[in-house]
């Protein structure tokens, strides 16, 4: 019941520093993978019609 009990709080205290450590460690803004310019597919999925642009070109 003791090897038990050590290894449940064991496991509690290595999830509760993963977490505490992962948000407190970002990574760069450099890694994401957002495009800077939106293609004509990436404007449709957010919503964005892309032929607007074209006409107002014109």
């Amino acid at each position: 019941m003791n090897s038990t009990l050590e290894i449940l709080i064991s496991v509690v205290i290595v999830i509760a520093l993963t977490l505490i450590l992962s948000r407190s460690l970002k990574l760069s803004s450099r890694y994401e993978r957002k495009p800077h310019k939106l293609s004509d597919w990436n404007a449709q999925d957010q919503g964005i019609d892309p032929t607007q642009d074209i006409e107002s070109d014109r």
